[in-house]
């Protein structure tokens, strides 16, 4: 090869790496303004439906009702999303787009049948596990809840299919219009709301969260037979792809399970603590969970088909400047945002819930707790990119093992601090659990692509 050729392969590099990481910055830019535009909305709505609703039983018994179908949703669908995604983008790049479709056919059957047979499993206990999450319900409250559950069932597997046919949408790099999409369901809810509230009563939201869901469900599968691939429930055998993505769907779903158990011991610890403090820890989560979600969510749901065609291609140098560069810009955006929060929680916290009968003491408590709960933000953004690359390179067995390690961590962090601070030392064990994620996922990220690199030479 010529020196010019050289030359000219050695400066396309750099320009190739640039325009890559530009497509990322697109991604990014969207999901997260996409995120902004679907948050705003559903202000909208929680605002129209308290206009409707108010704080009323039949309220309380539609919230109780719709935890159990969005935890199906998250836990099943969610996971299938983080392991389907890699092999359906190595299978794609190497074998070609029909080989793919028949993997994108059989995971989809695969996750409808787990979510059929779970809302059928639901359906069954509900009798049992409602009772226990309303437990200071009255009976009428209680056999209302029960009802809307069933009512609200079907929505695990239209929101189980939407959500997989945005993560096809993502591999296509495909993440505006997807992410953009569930506003629709809050659209619904709110003119359900104003317009039948008054002769259906809490029915009406249950109604038009289904309308919404479907509506859903529709926009993204035009989306994706747009692109390419059918939205058909077929089984193709257990090809070696299918069996990859099945092996790396089983950590995936029992680090749901264990993440979402983390959630619930921080709530069963601070009801532990004096009255209220159930209610401080939501308060204060709540600043924080909109910015990781508008932030690291953005950049995870961008990065991971980035890190997916490289792997599938070998091109470990490419892995190691996309983990320097993006833990550099989360980073350099996240530092800034959790000092403010921290530097800013009184007045924050003052603005936006100090009215009515939350007062200036309410505030001094809360306002405490919110700092805490910031200090994450750094090492939450920081761990997701190594997170998914992790996630990229099909290995979910450290991910679970990660997550069972921040369960242990977060129980003994809780018992220690909350001695000392409170619901605050909680909010304060999960930003440092959250320190040790990050290490973690840095630490088996670099000795993962050491790995890989060697392998590569010694070929």
């Amino acid at each position: 090869m010529s020196t010019v050729s050289q030359v000219t392969i050695r400066a396309s590099k750099p320009a190739k790496f640039i325009a890559d990481h530009r497509s990322v910055l697109r991604a990014v830019l969207s999901v997260g303004a996409a995120g902004i535009i679907v948050k705003l909305v559903a202000a909208c709505k929680e605002m129209g439906v308290a206009s409707v609703y108010g704080r009323s039983d039949a309220m309380d018994a539609f919230l109780v009702a719709a935890l159990v179908p969005s935890l199906l949703v998250n836990l099943i669908s969610e996971s299938m999303n983080q392991a389907l995604v890699p092999t359906l983008i190595r299978v794609r790049e190497r074998e070609g787009h029909e080989r793919a479709q028949q993997l994108v056919s059989s995971a989809m059957l695969g996750v409808c049948l787990l979510l059929g047979a779970a809302s059928a499993a639901a359906a069954l206990l509900a009798h049992g596990f409602v009772p226990l999450i309303a437990s200071h319900f009255p009976p009428d409250k209680l056999q209302l809840a029960i009802h809307l559950f069933y009512g609200l069932l079907p929505i695990v597997l239209i929101t189980g299919i939407a959500t997989n046919c945005t993560a096809v949408l993502n591999t296509l790099d495909r993440f505006a219009l997807p992410a953009l999409a569930p506003v629709i369901i809050s659209i619904s809810v709110l003119c359900g709301a104003l317009l039948f509230g008054g002769r259906l009563g809490i029915w009406a939201i249950v109604y038009s969260t289904l309308a919404g869901s479907l509506l859903h469900v529709i926009i993204v599968g035009v989306m994706m037979e747009a692109r390419g691939y059918r939205l058909h429930l077929r089984w193709h055998g257990m090809t070696e792809a299918t069996r990859q993505v099945t092996g790396q769907y089983g950590p995936m779903l029992l680090s749901g399970v264990v993440a979402s158990g983390g959630l619930r011991v921080d709530q069963s610890m601070a009801a532990m603590l004096p009255s209220g403090s159930v209610s401080t820890f939501a308060y204060a989560n709540r600043f924080v969970a909109v910015v990781l979600s508008l932030s690291a969510g953005a950049v995870s749901t961008a990065i991971v088909p980035h890190f997916s065609r490289m792997i599938a291609h070998c091109d470990w140098r490419g892995c190691r400047q996309t983990l320097r560069t993006w833990t550099r810009l989360s980073a350099l955006i996240s530092v800034p945002i959790a000092a403010l929060l921290i530097a800013c929680a009184h007045p924050l916290i003052r603005a936006a819930f100090e009215h009515g009968r939350f007062g200036a003491l309410d505030t001094s408590v809360v306002a405490p707790v919110l700092a805490m709960y910031a200090i994450q933000i750094p090492f939450f953004a920081i761990s997701r990119v190594y997170y998914r690359f992790l996630v990229a390179m099909r290995r979910t067995d450290l991910i679970l093992y990660c997550g069972i390690l921040n369960l242990g961590l977060d129980i003994v962090l809780n018992l220690v601090l909350m001695r000392w601070m409170g619901v605050g030392g909680i909010a304060l064990a999960t930003s440092l659990w959250t320190v040790s994620t990050l290490f973690y996922c840095w630490f088996w990220s670099r000795r993962i692509l050491a790995r890989a690199s060697a392998a590569e030479v010694a070929a």
